[in-house]
């Protein structure tokens, strides 16, 4: 088996390291929506005093937690494939089908929800934009800024993804997370 030279293995580590990171970061947005729907349960049930705010706070922690994760997720592994052709490829035969998906389909698709989510972000940023489905009103702009972020990082990690899978289409040698942290 051929190495990959030094650079490509190192751009792979640090987009790698970069999502793992960031990734674990975001798991933590879990620990104030568990705290906030425990406090919505007790101060509902208990005291018969619900919030206003916890039905907003936690659909928007909730959201941000899962849409955050889809870079580290790609990462892992962790999204859904259909297997039942994919699977008996070669590691050539996957590493042509992988760089071709990322390359006609996911980065076209994720650079036009980025571009188009963007302005949806900033606009809610220059406007203050408030939700209007509870009396609390939170503002929206954090909450919509998530998308642009998501597609930005998906992207990030989709690079190195492609670069795994364009590797595997001319080696016919899958590059699993040994070889691009190893260097």
């Amino acid at each position: 088996m051929t190495e990959p030279p030094a650079a490509y293995l190192k751009t792979i580590r640090v987009i790698d390291t970069f999502s793992e990171w960031w990734g674990k970061l975001f798991c933590w947005l879990i620990l104030p929506m568990v705290l906030g729907l425990t406090y919505e349960v007790v101060a509902r049930y208990w005291f018969h005093a619900p919030t206003i705010w916890a039905f907003d706070a936690t659909y928007m922690l909730y959201g941000s937690h899962f849409m955050l994760g889809a870079a580290y997720a790609l990462l892992k592994g962790g999204h859904i494939r259909t297997d039942m052709f994919y699977e008996k490829y070669s590691d050539r035969g996957k590493g042509m089908v992988d760089a071709a998906t990322y390359l006609f389909f996911f980065f076209p698709g994720l650079l036009l929800v980025f571009f188009s989510s963007i302005d949806e972000a900033y606009h809610a940023w220059l406007i203050m934009e408030r939700s209007e489905q509870t009396a609390w009103r939170p503002i929206l702009a954090p909450f919509k800024t998530v998308v642009p972020l998501t597609a930005l990082l998906l992207i990030v990690q989709g690079v190195s993804e492609f670069l795994k899978a364009v590797w595997a289409a001319k080696t016919g040698t899958m590059l699993g997370k040994k070889e691009a942290i190893e260097i």
